[in-house]
């Protein structure tokens, strides 16, 4: 019957999933607690240096805040 295809589905999704959230995880924990930023274009890339600049530690990663900006 259908039902018996669930068996199957549940272990592809499974495994779809795994990879994916393995990813944002590591991602997680070697950033200091935020997801991995991807520059794909040149305004992206000046947002990463920007936030590099602004942070006073050179990592884009740890922003500050306000009271980094001169």
């Amino acid at each position: 019957m259908w039902y018996e295809i669930l068996p199957g589905l549940a272990i592809m999704t499974a495994c779809l999933t795994v990879p994916g959230v393995a990813t944002i995880c590591i991602h997680r924990f070697t950033n200091g607690g935020k997801e991995k930023r991807i520059a794909r274009v040149p305004y992206q890339w000046n947002l990463l240096q920007r936030d590099k600049r602004v942070s006073g530690e050179q990592l884009y990663y740890k922003s500050k805040g306000l009271e980094n900006i001169h």
